[in-house]
């Protein structure tokens, strides 16, 4: 665990099932007070599809024997496994001069500028959030706000396994392509695209206004 200024940054180690991380989410949202620090949580999931609050099961087909989880998040199905940078935001939206709006914007420029450093060039989609490389999806966006405060966050792609997506309708699109960073030319592991785009999580929040 790092202190930097207003933030407390979590790193967690090896491969994390996925409800005991959501259920830890709640209840430090449900448990923080005016002067708890914000926090940012890297982890890496044990495999696992969950549906948002809002999500269709006819998006998932065949599942095999990676379990399914609904969740409180928005956003529809999507797939967490090893290799992939998760990044959990949660946030006290009450401080901020702005929304979920825009804290989604931060989030996507946050990735968009962590491809950028490796010549990647990435962009967002009006009414599909998230990062898109060349019409293929590459990071995942899904939030919850709970009394003012945010939790769940977003999903990096850098070298997971991308069979998994191949049964779903990734974030309630049929036919969406994904990628991930090492297909990319980037040839960082996760750990290290973890805390890079951590620090860029927080400094985009931190940020009066998106850029």
């Amino acid at each position: 665990m790092v202190q930097e200024a207003s933030w407390t940054l979590r790193t967690f180690t090896g491969f994390q099932p996925y409800a005991p991380l959501w259920q830890a989410m709640r209840t430090f949202t449900d448990q923080r007070q005016s002067e708890t620090q914000d926090e940012l949580w890297a982890v890496q999931h044990e495999p696992v599809y969950t549906l948002g609050q809002a999500g269709r099961q006819e998006y998932l087909r065949e599942t095999g024997s990676v379990p399914v989880i609904r969740c409180d998040r928005g956003g529809q199905v999507t797939y967490h496994g090893p290799g992939q940078a998760v990044i959990y935001c949660l946030v006290d939206l009450r401080r901020r001069p702005w929304g979920i709006k825009s804290m989604v914007e931060r989030l996507e420029t946050a990735v968009i500028g962590l491809l950028a450093q490796h010549g990647v060039r990435a962009e967002r989609r009006t009414g599909a959030p998230g990062v898109y490389v060349a019409g293929s999806k590459i990071a995942a966006l899904g939030l919850r706000v709970r009394q003012g405060c945010s939790y769940h966050g977003l999903a990096l792609n850098v070298d997971l396994d991308l069979a998994p997506f191949a049964h779903i309708d990734p974030c309630g699109f049929a036919g969406l392509t994904v990628t991930r960073t090492r297909d990319l030319g980037c040839e960082e592991g996760v750990d290290i695209m973890s805390a890079r785009l951590m620090c860029l999580v927080r400094e985009s929040l931190d940020q009066e206004r998106p850029t």
